[in-house]
Order: structure tokens, then sequence, then C-alpha cells
């Protein structure tokens, strides 16, 4: 049975192999992110989120895509400077990827077809993933969702 552990992202800013399987006993939130979104000031608030729970055994993982109304269109190395520059965010982010249709990265083939509902299954930009410290799917949270939420810091606080 396939586990939230057996997937791995490349990292952007240093496209070394970022294996989930080292996140065990954490917390994860996964969001999949683009820089010319409504949702995109966001970031201002999943980095707020990171200094908050970054010393309490919490991840967090931003996955650029550009699926949905090419609205990150920009190279990896220009969406990590974006980030960093206009966010100031230093949580993790990957290297952009598919999310939807035959060419989705292995990780949201096996969120939308084995984890979560129809509902939960990604058709916008910064929807958001919570994982258990064990890797199992607490929550999922639609874009509009604040990362700042009560309904997602609770979880967390768990």
């Amino acid at each position: 049975m396939t586990h939230l552990y057996d997937f791995s992202f490349q990292e952007s800013g240093s496209q070394k192999t970022l294996p989930l399987s080292q996140f065990k006993e954490k917390t994860i939130l996964i969001i999949n992110t683009a820089s010319y979104c409504g949702f995109t000031p966001q970031y201002h608030e999943l980095q707020k989120l990171w200094e908050q729970y970054k010393d309490k055994n919490f991840v967090l993982i931003g996955v650029p895509c550009n699926d949905f109304g090419q609205q990150e269109p920009k190279s990896n190395s220009e969406i990590y400077d974006f980030c960093k520059t206009n966010f100031h965010v230093d949580f993790l982010l990957t290297e952009k990827i598919h999310i939807k249709g035959q060419e989705a990265h292995p990780f949201f083939q096996w969120l939308s077809h084995e984890v979560v509902s129809f509902w939960g299954q990604p058709r916008w930009n910064f929807y958001k993933y919570l994982f258990s410290p064990h890797g199992e799917l607490t929550d999922w949270f639609f874009p509009f969702t604040s990362p700042l939420s009560t309904k997602l810091t609770s979880l967390i606080d768990k």
C-alpha cells in the first residue's frame, strides 16, 4: 500500500531530492502554489504559519504548478527568487510540477485517486493538505481557507 513517505520532490533553489520520509514524526502541510493567482498573497500567511510552528515538529512545503489558469509561468529559479524577495519565504519550496492530468507528479496522483474524495482533489492553486506525524491525511482545505485560520492551526496544535 502506498504511503505519504513513499514520495519525494525536487527542492527549489538547491535541486536536491526532498524525500517526504525525512519528515516522519512531523506534521506536514503541503500547498500547491502559483505566483500570479488571486491567492498568491497567502504566501505572507504561510510564512507566518511557518514561523509560528517551525520549531514544533512542523514542515511546510510549497509546490508550484502552472496547471490552473497558467498562473505560474515562471522558471524554477524565478519562482524561488519571487517567493524569497516578495514574501521572505524560507519554508521549503519544490521545483514546479504538474498536479493534474497524465503528467501529474506521483504524489498528486496518489492524493487524488487514493486519499481524498472528489472534492478534495486540487482544482485550483493554494489547496492545502495537512498530514499527521504518522503520514496520514488529517484534513484538506480549499484555497480560500487562510493558512492562519483557527480551523487549520487547531489541527496543527493537536
